[in-house]
């Protein structure tokens, strides 16, 4: 029971954590940081906090590094790190927040579908895990797109908390107008922020090849944050070639970064890496939607957002679809358990039931040559 909880509450830690991510950045970004540089500042402090771990707990264990699996782990900094968030990051400019947190929750359905097909995921509709497992991911899909979509009436007004950064917040909620498209290409927008769940599905399933060929978790993701830091320090260099003040911090700016690489990057990537290998890639990305109503909350009592009955409706789906899909991933395992078992009892019973009639067979073979011997 324990060892399914802890994969759980690992899960569970992770979107707490980018919910404080997506909070705080949120406030550096209203403070005017770039969003490339603050990404790039992100990748180099996760490089440089999980580094030491690398080298001191896998330094005598760490396998040999081939070719092949240090292409497999470049390949995960564009998908997972560099190519999800920087398309992630244009199509949020070029589109609105709500179509873009709604859309990300495509990344259950596409990840389900991808596992599926590479043979990762195996459904069986007959069976009630099977089912359970099917409709808890489309609970979870339309839940994250209710809470998304649907506000409706005012259930929870602001909470009156003052400190300058949510009053900064819902000022600027204020004076923005919706009616007025600041966007620009809505049609951008919504497609890259499509291909950013795509490429981030596409991590979910090569990581755990990775993982079976490379079992040094520390330094994959140490190699992985190295090389997005590179890939995403390249990017901000050539968007802000001109501005050089683009890359200076102040002290909100510089807990960001911290934050961001530490807790968001460094510490994420390793967890959801341990949980691919044990649970598998569709387990990981279904917490995804949970990230919707933690962040709900904090936007409510951090930055002074209202909770309307949509929020209320849609986290009550979330979270049922959630425990739905665990139930029936929990029913599928003890499902290929037992059948498993099932197959190692009756290869054994068929090799026993060879021995007994080869044994028959040369008891007879001994009788029919002495009975011919006593004729002679």
């Amino acid at each position: 029971m324990g060892k399914n909880l802890f994969p759980f509450f690992l899960m569970v830690l992770v979107q707490l954590g980018s919910a404080g991510t997506a909070i705080i950045s949120k406030i550096v970004m209203d403070d005017g940081m770039n969003p490339y540089v603050h990404l790039s500042y992100r990748q180099i402090i996760a490089t440089i906090s999980i580094a030491p771990f690398a080298y001191f707990f896998e330094r005598e264990t760490r396998p040999k590094l081939t070719p092949s699996t240090l292409f497999l782990i470049f390949l995960c900094s564009i998908f997972g790190v560099t190519g999800m968030q920087t398309t992630y990051l244009i199509g949020l400019k070029n589109s609105t927040a709500t179509i873009t947190t709604a859309l990300a929750n495509l990344v259950p359905a596409i990840t389900f579908l991808l596992a599926v097909l590479s043979g990762l995921e195996k459904v069986v509709l007959r069976s009630k895990g099977g089912q359970a497992k099917v409709m808890g991911t489309m609970l979870c899909i339309c839940g994250a797109m209710l809470l998304s979509l649907y506000h409706g009436k005012m259930l929870i007004g602001q909470l009156k908390i003052h400190w300058k950064y949510s009053q900064h917040h819902t000022s600027k909620n204020i004076i923005h107008d919706p009616n007025n498209n600041t966007h620009g290409n809505f049609f951008l927008g919504p497609f890259l922020v499509i291909i950013s769940c795509i490429v981030y599905s596409l991590w979910l399933i090569i990581q755990p090849r990775v993982n079976e060929r490379y079992a040094a978790p520390y330094t994959s993701t140490t190699l992985m944050c190295f090389m997005a830091s590179l890939e995403c320090t390249i990017i901000a260099l050539c968007v802000n070639n001109h501005d050089k003040n683009a890359w200076s911090l102040n002290p909100i700016r510089a807990i960001s970064v911290l934050y961001n690489g530490i807790i968001s990057s460094a510490l994420a990537f390793y967890l959801i890496t341990w949980c691919i290998k044990r649970k598998g890639p569709l387990y990981v990305s279904v917490f995804l939607p949970l990230l919707l109503v933690i962040s709900s909350f904090l936007s409510w009592a951090l930055l002074g957002e209202k909770l309307y009955i949509g929020t209320i409706v849609g986290s009550m789906l979330t979270v049922i679809g959630l425990y739905g899909f665990l139930w029936g991933k929990k029913k599928e395992m003890e499902r290929i358990k037992k059948e498993t078992e099932e197959k190692v009892f009756n290869t054994k019973k068929n090799q026993l039931t060879k021995i007994d009639l080869d044994l028959q067979l040369s008891e007879n073979s001994k009788h029919s040559f002495t009975n011919a011997q006593s004729k002679i």
